[in-house]
């Protein structure tokens, strides 16, 4: 079976998600909607895919699956929407910034038997999964730590900062999702630290810029994560696992694997300094996983609920961080 795509969005991840639905055995870019009418006609040139409205998607028989890169704030209709329509749905993270309307949306999923995959494809990157797969095959014995270390080039504009929810919700969500699956066990209490040392605008934007989180599981594991939005080395990117029996670490990506040595000492070459490029091989999974689970009937790898306690546990820092408290869970 071949699996048609609508594309909703034509921005920097909608042109992700079109490389790699277009690369994706299986899978068709059929349709896409963008109101902005030059990156429209640029996409549909370049893949060939028609240009359509939203509703005429959503009725489209040659369509049976939508990616949503829309702005956040239009993920959770549009879920309802295509639920309703019968597609199957890719949604980037987040389904919505608040709680209550993910859980709204969801039960919509729920009612109408709808697949929904929320887009966290961080779990898709190879290295990232061969750290994953030493946990699981029990090479490193049972997990007790965890260390997630996400650091971005710069800061985005503050036009950006206004709506997206903060950093815990936009930044750290990422990670959260990361700590879960690696621990495979849930959180139950989060203590959390940010502090504005980047651009004093953010903090003007009530944000913060430099944040550490401590999570900790029923059963005692531990997962910190350290995130800043500047790195001036590149994009950094590292995970840890400590476990009973040893550790699997991934290292960052760098633009090529070309060392130098001479008398002044070893250089290397520069990190990956975009997460387009350090997380290419991750988009181009996740979208082939989607396109698997639908196509056999599967379930899929990455759930609505998936994206819901990655937003809890977002919620829960910025309150820890707020308060300077820890906060539980349960």
């Amino acid at each position: 079976m071949t699996l048609g795509f609508a594309i909703l969005g034509a921005g920097r991840i909608g042109q992700a998600h079109a490389r790699a639905i277009s690369a994706t055995p299986g899978a068709s870019f059929v349709a896409l909607a963008e109101p902005f009418q030059q990156a429209a006609d640029d996409m549909a040139a370049r893949y060939g895919c028609d240009l359509r409205t939203i509703d005429e998607i959503a009725s489209s028989d040659d369509v049976q699956a939508v990616a949503i890169c829309t702005p956040t704030d239009t993920h959770a209709d549009l879920i309802e929407k295509f639920a309703r329509a019968g597609k199957a749905i890719f949604c980037e993270k987040p389904v919505d910034l608040s709680a209550e309307r993910v859980k709204q949306a969801l039960a919509t999923v729920e009612e109408t038997g709808a697949k929904l995959m929320v887009g966290f494809n961080r779990r898709f990157d190879p290295d990232f999964m061969s750290v994953k797969a030493a946990i699981d095959t029990g090479t490193i014995g049972d997990v007790e730590m965890v260390v997630i270390t996400s650091r971005d080039p710069g800061p985005p504009p503050a036009s950006y900062i206004k709506v997206s929810g903060g950093i815990f919700r936009d930044m750290t969500i990422h990670d959260f999702d990361m700590a879960r699956w690696l621990l495979g066990e849930e959180p139950v209490t989060v203590m959390a630290q940010g502090s504005v040392l980047v651009d004093p605008e953010i903090g003007d934007l009530g944000d913060f810029d430099s944040v550490n989180v401590i999570l900790k599981t029923a059963s005692g594991k531990q997962c910190v994560i350290t995130n800043s939005r500047r790195a001036t080395y590149g994009y950094d990117q590292r995970i840890e696992v400590h476990g009973s029996e040893g550790m699997a670490a991934a290292a960052n990506r760098h633009e090529s694997t070309v060392e130098v040595a001479g008398t002044g000492g070893y250089g290397r070459p520069p990190l990956l300094n975009f997460f387009m490029d350090r997380y290419a091989a991750a988009y181009a999974n996740e979208i082939a996983a989607f396109v698997a689970a639908v196509n056999e009937g599967a379930a899929l790898p990455t759930t609505g609920e998936d994206g819901l306690k990655a937003l809890q546990l977002a919620d829960a820092a910025l309150e820890s961080a707020r308060s300077g408290k820890a906060v539980s869970l349960a």
